[in-house]
């Protein structure tokens, strides 16, 4: 395993919020950790940057219609019952409260995991196959009446 390997996986770390990952390689074995984003300690002095002149040119985002589907374990991320089957859901599809939309396996356990409201799915954010970490994001959901 090269140092570019290496950088590739902790940068997959930070982007998906792992803070732990141990990878055996042959005779190679390698643990990689790091701490969670560090948040502003309360009370602590933030530099002040002065007013501007001019005014905001970009609009306040408005607030995300969309909610999130997370995982409640960690564990493996199938997107269907079996291999070769259709997936649960796919991007558009409507979801009711309770319907299952995916199946993630820990110790060796199936657990159907169901949409937590009613809505359509804007994006499937794993794939078929990929380890899942406890509260990670697993679907975009635009809520229905949103």
């Amino acid at each position: 395993m090269d140092t570019n390997e290496i950088k590739s996986l902790a940068e997959i770390m930070k982007n998906n919020g792992v803070t732990s990952l141990e990878i055996e390689d042959g005779k190679v074995k390698i643990k990689l950790e790091r701490s969670a984003a560090p948040a502003a300690a309360a009370g602590s002095a933030v530099p002040f940057s002065g007013l501007s002149d001019h005014p905001a040119q970009e609009p306040l985002p408005q607030e995300d219609p969309c909610t999130y589907i997370t995982a409640p374990m960690v564990g493996v991320f199938y997107a269907a019952a079996a291999p070769g089957e259709p997936p649960f859901v796919k991007e558009g599809s409507i979801v009711k409260k309770t319907d299952t939309v995916c199946i993630i396996e820990a110790m060796k356990l199936m657990n159907d995991i169901a949409a937590e409201c009613d809505g359509e799915i804007c994006e499937i954010l794993v794939k078929n196959g990929d380890i899942v970490e406890y509260g990670q994001k697993l679907f975009k959901v635009r809520k229905s009446g949103s």
